[in-house]
């Protein structure tokens, strides 16, 4: 299948894209925001879906919207260049039923093996169920989009993101037919004011200054606790069928 892909969406001010990243929770996407930030060509939105969940209001650029339609009503009408990134903890049934959003927007995901999530997850939330994992509901939203007629979304794999930063945000761009911009591959530690509600779950990429691994230990794992082991069983094949979709470094004209 082609990585190419049409130009981004212009309105009469000029060039006008809305482009969403969808991850499971604790997938390293918070990073990738803090790359999309440090471009400063797009506005950013963080977890404003989630947030609309969790807390009963979202903020896009100044105006507090209170439910998922308003707040899809109000993504399709944002002039310029945007970038929302948001967490699939919480299912978004208005988000699956509305076909222009999903044809309109360009989409994209970022992926981290479900064992790493389960238990990273697990460690700052010890109530963690099933569903909140979330790769069941990344596919729900991938096959979504196919089926309102967007074009096949951008995969990528947070793994190739660490070992290869400069190679896979090159490949991300080009797919999503946006400039490669390498100096926003480092940025200064620090947390943005739109992570202030949810701070807890964002230690690591406020304290980060670029794309690298950090390995942690845990004392629950998949490996010592069946929850965790059926949590794994459920959702590695939603993974595994995303993983398959995901941009290959060593194919740059095309995605798997």
């Amino acid at each position: 299948m082609s990585g190419t892909r049409e130009e981004p969406m212009m309105d009469a001010g000029g060039e006008r894209m809305l482009l969403a990243m969808w991850s499971a929770p604790r997938s390293r996407s918070t990073a990738f925001e803090r790359m999309m930030m440090e471009r400063g060509d797009f506005t950013v939105l963080h977890e404003p879906f989630s947030h609309v969940k969790d807390f009963g209001t979202a903020t896009v650029r100044g105006r507090e919207v209170t439910s998922e339609r308003e707040l899809i009503a109000e993504l399709r009408g944002l002039p310029g260049l945007t970038f929302l990134k948001d967490t699939t903890d919480f299912a978004y049934p208005e988000l699956l039923t509305s076909q222009g959003f999903l044809r309109e927007t360009v989409h994209s995901f970022i992926l981290r093996h479900p064992r790493e999530v389960i238990e990273s997850h697990f460690a700052l939330n010890s109530g963690l169920t099933r569903d909140e994992i979330g790769f069941a509901r990344l596919w729900e939203i991938h096959q979504a989009v196919l089926e309102a007629g967007g074009p096949e979304p951008v995969v990528v794999d947070s793994d190739d993101l660490l070992d290869r930063p400069e190679a896979t945000v090159r490949a991300f761009c080009e797919r999503v037919g946006i400039p490669f911009v390498p100096a926003a591959l480092q940025w200064k530690p620090g947390e943005p004011g739109q992570w202030g509600r949810t701070s807890r779950w964002h230690q690591d990429a406020s304290g980060s200054s670029g794309f690298a691994r950090t390995e942690k230990r845990y004392e629950v794992t998949v490996e010592n606790d069946e929850k965790l082991a059926a949590f794994l069983r459920y959702h590695l094949p939603f993974y595994e069928r995303l993983r398959e979709r995901r941009i290959r470094l060593d194919c740059p004209a095309e995605i798997a």
